[in-house]
Order: structure tokens, then sequence, then C-alpha cells
């Protein structure tokens, strides 16, 4: 199936005479967004990169730049052998506190001191404090001692230490590949549930993904201090929906403390130790990495087989190329160096990579000059942000970028703004639509602009791509979001109660509808209880058409949309009368319209500024005032000929919300 994909533009004046470019491999793009980026000059404390790797963006990660090296906080990773370690995740639905128990966790092992340093320590960006979402997946490393049968005893109490490697991972649905990317390097997972929300879409997509990578999951109900909680319907609830036994859930509240002496114990009990097997050539999965300043690309890896230390020489399966290790550690809570990574550990390598390009998500890193089977990660074609060159006779010179969801294309937008000081203009989304012509050949548009009228062949149909919503409301909602739902051409294809509060409803939407503001109305018309999931599904033929918008007769070329033929009117409607408020007023006049093709289908004018040429005319004959006035109208004319009309960017982020 052909993924969405979206554009950006942008202008960039380089400070070093060359540009360089972020490489991040997440998700195939769900919608497209046309994005117009004009950069003002980089200030003295924004910088881009320092290595020439294309032109476009790096996002540097100044958070974790220098691994610690005090000899008495060296760690020997020798004394845990596979049985003895454990990785898991934390995965939830938004805002059912998985950062918060993750710092409980971190606390309880002595990792963090508590009361230093702040709340959600994982999330590391400023668009994810700002926010209080959490963006990027985050490892950190623990230790724990626990009574469990087997292995080495550490002290006279028969105590054992456990390496813990913890990822938290993103609960928003643009961001659910971080969470599969997450659960690769995990052989089980914590399956965090709100005790006065319930069960919510994000809950059972995530879960479906650990479920699929056959990971243990044990369900921990938080939040139990609340004074709405409800743990034994949150019980029936994860019964029902997953099957999972409610004696094996755990009663928490991150926020006061209670219940988590049971959390560690569970996963320590219930998580399998990792597969791999020590005596085996090496092999790793790459997980994650970006650029630093003084060390170049830090690759997060975890160590499937073999082991691995600093100044081995290692390769890579997907680009054959080879690099020297640098610098070898785990992440505890930092960057801290140990020198060596033992089979089923989760670290860090430093390698002398100069760019992120080389360090491909999904890849398998091995010793030079060894044969090994690639490990079976995930698609190493996946990527979060797609971009690609384009020009645009509004715009300029800019990029069209795809992206997973409107929250990541905000958050991506925050970044550019707050850590490269780029002043943004984001167009209307689009999605990708196949157009089928009468000569027989099909085109896939997904830039409206490239949609030009041909007289030698002519449209025969359109497909479009859909996706399967999920959707958990409270039951007296229901009518409203089946209504909604009808508006937005759906089609319902599940229609469930998990309780007698809750309805579960599946659907099939176009893509179009509802990558703008389908969820905000959601949330609207439900108070806020809905919660919303959705993935990938096949195209349907749909009566689409461009949509453009002309000022003074031109079109506006960034600004055109392709739309459903029963809402065009509407929609162009809406779009000229959001363009006469904030274009402002020339001193010629200015026609806004709408139109399908040579069809009008809605038009606004913003009458000009003038000048009262009759203010000096205290008497006199008639034909005196019309000349002037005449004169006036023959000014008018000739500026709107020659004139150009200056497009605010708060004109595009009206358009966005509109559309």
């Amino acid at each position: 199936m052909s993924k969405a994909s979206a554009v950006v533009s942008v202008v960039v004046k380089p400070r070093d005479g060359f540009l360089s470019k972020a490489s991040k491999t997440l998700k195939p793009p769900k919608n497209l967004s046309l994005l117009q980026t004009h950069l003002n000059p980089l200030s003295s404390s924004s910088h881009l990169g320092r290595n020439p790797i294309g032109s476009g963006f790096r996002f540097s990660q100044t958070f974790c730049s220098h691994s610690k090296q005090n000899s008495k906080d060296a760690v020997d990773l020798s004394q845990y052998p596979t049985e003895r370690i454990r990785n898991f995740s934390i995965i939830a639905h938004v805002d059912h506190g998985k950062s918060t128990l993750a710092d409980r966790l971190l606390e309880l092992t002595g990792t963090i001191k508590r009361g230093h340093g702040q709340p959600q320590y994982l999330d590391k960006l400023q668009v994810e404090r700002e926010r209080g979402i959490t963006v990027k997946a985050q490892t950190a490393t623990m230790f724990h001692k626990h009574n469990f049968h087997g292995g080495d005893k550490v002290g006279g109490s028969g105590e054992l230490s456990f390496l813990l490697n913890l990822i938290d991972t993103p609960g928003h649905v643009d961001f659910s590949y971080e969470v599969s990317r997450s659960l690769a390097a995990c052989q089980g997972a914590l399956l965090v549930v709100d005790a006065a929300q319930g069960v919510q879409a994000q809950t059972v997509a995530n879960f479906y993904l650990a479920f699929e990578s056959n990971l243990a999951i044990i369900p921990v109900i938080n939040k139990i201090d609340q004074p709405t909680a409800d743990p034994e319907r949150v019980k029936a609830q994860l019964k029902s929906m997953f099957d999972l036994d409610a004696s094996d859930a755990l009663l928490t509240s991150a926020k006061t403390g209670q219940g988590l002496e049971h959390v560690l114990p569970a996963v320590i009990e219930r998580i399998p130790p990792p597969p791999g097997k020590s005596d085996l050539p090496l092999r790793m999965l790459l997980l994650d990495s970006y650029y630093d300043e003084y060390k170049g690309v830090i690759c997060h890896v975890a160590v499937v087989d073999g082991m691995l230390r600093k100044g081995d020489k290692i390769a890579s399966a997907a680009t054959g190329q080879a690099y020297d290790i640098l610098d070898v550690g785990i992440m505890h809570p930092e960057l801290t160096s140990t020198g060596v990574l033992h089979t089923g550990q989760v670290g860090y390598v430093v390698s002398g990579m100069r760019s992120t390009k080389e360090a491909r998500i999904g890849d398998t890193l091995h010793h030079n000059k060894t044969i090994v089977q690639p490990l079976s990660g995930f698609k190493l074609q996946n990527i979060c942000v797609s971009v690609t060159r384009e020009s645009t006779t509004a715009l300029g010179l800019g990029f069209r970028c795809g992206f997973l969801g409107l929250l990541h294309m905000d958050v991506f937008h925050q970044r550019l703004e707050q850590e490269h000081g780029a002043h943004v203009i984001s167009t209307i989304p689009t999605v990708p639509y196949i157009y089928e012509y009468s000569d027989g050949s099909k085109v896939e548009v997904q830039n409206p602009a490239a949609l030009v009228a041909n007289s030698k062949k002519q449209v025969t149909a359109c497909w479009e791509p859909t996706v399967l919503a999920t959707i958990i409301i409270p039951s007296e909602y229901v009518g409203a979001v089946i209504t909604l739902c009808s508006e937005r051409r759906g089609q319902q294809l599940e229609y469930t109660f998990i309780d007698s509060q809750r309805a579960f409803m599946k659907y099939c939407l176009p893509l179009r509808e509802i990558v703008v503001d389908f969820y905000n109305e959601l949330k609207s018309i439900t108070s806020g209880y809905a919660t919303f999931d959705y993935e990938d599904s096949e195209y349907q033929q749909s009566d689409m058409v461009k949509l453009d918008i002309l000022l003074n007769g031109q079109p506006v070329d960034a600004m055109a949309t392709i739309v459903h033929n029963l809402k065009a009117q509407r929609i162009g409607r809406e779009l000229v009368e959001k363009l006469k408020k904030y274009i402002d007023r020339q001193m010629f006049e200015i026609t806004i319209q709408a139109a399908i093709g040579t069809k009008v289908v809605a038009r606004e004018t913003i009458s000009a500024m003038r000048k009262n040429v009759l203010a000096k005319c205290y008497g006199g004959d008639v034909s005196r005032k019309r000349k002037l006035l005449d004169k006036q109208k023959e000014g008018k004319k000739r500026m709107k000929r020659v004139g150009s009309i200056d497009i605010p960017q708060e004109a595009f982020h009206e358009l966005l919300k509109s559309s």
C-alpha cells in the first residue's frame, strides 16, 4: 500500500556555506502537509551542524552529550549475565502516568535522587516539558537487588543484583512507531492504565503492539489515589478486552508511591531474560541515533548476541561500512561509559559516524569481517519525516514534508523555532491521491498544485487513502459520535460495549477527513472523554476535485487543496471568508475566489484604500469631480495589474484549521 507523505518548503541562509540534515527513522507518514519555512539568520546561540551531509536541518540533542568517566562511578557489567537482565518498556495511553512511574522507579533503584532534578526526568526535550507529553522514547539502566531463585548470591542476605533496562515511550498515536521500535529491544512491557479513565484507544493499540511482539505484559492500574478511581471496573475491562487475569494487575499510585514496591519484583519474576547467547558472534540491533556536537553520531543499541568492547571494529549489515568503537556504555540515566556491553544489555555506542544517515534504524551491527545473519528488526525504510524539495509560486523554494499526524507536525514546527530560530509557515495538509486518466494511465498526486487540467486526457477515476479508526467513548455520546463519523464519510465496521458505561466503535474513514480537526471535534462533542486511534488501510474510489484559491484571478498554488465534490462549495466559502479577515487592505481592490476548474464556487472582495481626492473641491462643476475620480480609478487599475499581495502567516494557519 502506498504510504502518505508530506512536503516542507524551506529557505535557509547557511552560516558556514552548507547545511546539515537530521535523519530520523520512524513510521511511514500518515498525512501530508505543505510547510513553507522561512529561516531568519541564525543567532549566535543557534547553529547548524558541522558536517556537510545535505541540505535541511539537524536537531542537536545536547541533553546527554557528555558521558560520565568518574572511576568511583564505574559499573562492572560482567557480573550481570543474561539471567539477571530484564529489558522492559512502559506503554500506555496519553496522560496515564508513564513518565511519573518511570521517575519513581528511577528513585526506588537510586538511579536518581528523590527530590533532585526535574519531574518527568526522562522527558529531555524542551517541547516535551512545555506540552507535558513524551515525544521520544528514552532509555535508562537501573540496578536492583531482589530475592530470586537461581543465580549467584551477592551477599549474606541472599539478594541478587539485577540489571533493568527501562524504556519510557510516548502515548500519542502520532508517535506509535516510537513504541514499536522500543518493544523490539524488550522482552516485556508494563501496560499502565489510569484507574479513573480505564482502557482507552491507545491502550488497545499499544497492547496489540506488545502482544504481536510476544512480550510478557504486566498490567499496572495507576492513579488509584484519585477520588474517581475504580480499579475493579478497570480490571473487568482488562479481562474483557485483552483476556488478562485481573489478579495479575498491580495497583499503584506513581504520585504518592503507593504500591510501587511490587512493580520491580513483578518485572523480575514475570519478564523473561534476553534470549541471546554470549558465545555467538556479535549482533546488535540499532534502536535510535542522534547527532552530538562533540562526539558525532551516538547510537542506541541492544546487544542480542556476543559482546562489544571499546576499540572493536564493527560493520553495518545494511551499508557495509566499518567503524571503530570510540566509546561504549549505558544510560544511567545519562551516558555512562563502561567500556563494554554484554549479551542482552542496552546501551550507547560512539563509532565516529559523521551523519545520522549512516545510522539506519533497525540495522544489524556486527564485528567487521565476520558473517552473521541480520536480525529481523523493523523495516529500515520507515521514516517519520519524508522530505522532498519543492518550489511554489506563492512561497518560493522549500520542502514538502510527511508527518505522522498534526501533533507530530506541531512538535516539528516548535523544534524548528526553538532550536534553530526558524520562522515556519504551514499550509493546508493533503494526503496522496491516485488519479486515473482516459488513456488508462495512473498518477499519484501528493501536491494539489501538480494536478493541472489537460485537454488531451480527462480524469476518469480517483482513489483516496483510508484508515481504520478505533474510538472508545462513554455510552451516552454514541449518537453524537455516529453523526460526526457519518458527516466525515465514515463507514461503521464494529460497535460493541466494553461494559455498561463505555462503547467501542470501529470505523473506516477517509484519511483526508481526520488529518486536521477530527480529533478536536470528537473531544468537543464527548466532553473530552473520547479516545481515538487509527491505522492505515486501503485506497477507495471517491469523487474528489481540486479546489483552487485565486487572488485577483491568479491561483495561489500553496493554498490549493483536494476535497470531496459534495463539500467543495462549503469549504470554498469558509476559506475565502477566513482569507478576507487576514489579508490586509491594499491601495487596490483584492478579489478572493474559490474555484473548481473554471467554475467559481465562492467569492469575497477586499475594497481598496482610497484617498479623498474631492477634499480640495469646495464647489464647481460636477464634471471636475468626476474627472478626479476617473483619474483615481485608472490609477487603481494600474496598481492592481502590477501590485503584489502579501499573504501573512496567520492566513495559512487559519486555512490549516478550516481545511
